[in-house]
């Protein structure tokens, strides 16, 4: 019997290793491109945080108009941004990403959930958004993994 068992769990591993294996890369390739994403963002890079989405994204912000779909949203969402950053005199804009929560990828799908602290200068003063809530949805595109949709949840 005990045999029978090591041989069970032995097929066990051998099978749920490579699926394992797959899931872990796909969810690595995923966050690379989410850290391009917010790479562009601290860089101030509106050309690669555009091109890192899907053609009909949908966004979802805490600034006026609020939301963001179709086509040219992330574009309209950077054009909006530089807006209401310049009217609210923010400068030095940064994300730190923490650990993701979530890293959920079903076929061209990802859902991703993390942590981010934002922080910026008002008016010259230091600010700071902590502990709030970035998630993203991505599809595949090619090879590529773009932003089909983000979230942000300040705290």
């Amino acid at each position: 019997m005990k045999k029978i068992w090591i041989a069970l769990a032995t097929v066990l591993v051998a099978t749920a290793s490579p699926v394992h294996a797959q899931q872990t890369a796909q969810q690595t390739d995923v966050m690379a491109s989410v850290n391009r994403f917010v790479e562009a963002f601290n860089k101030g890079d509106p050309r690669t945080m555009v091109k890192s989405c899907t053609a009909e994204p949908t966004i979802i912000d805490e600034f006026p108009p609020y939301a963001w779909h179709g086509i040219g949203a992330c574009a309209a969402w950077v054009r909006d941004y530089n807006a209401f950053a310049k009217k609210s005199e923010i400068t030095d804009e940064a994300m730190t990403l923490g650990k993701p929560t979530h890293v959920d990828v079903t076929g061209d799908r990802a859902y991703v959930v993390i942590p981010t602290d934002y922080t910026f200068k008002q008016k010259g003063k230091p600010g700071k958004e902590a502990g709030s809530e970035f998630t993203f949805v991505m599809q595949k595109v090619g090879t590529s993994w773009k932003v089909a949709g983000w979230a942000w949840a300040a705290k």
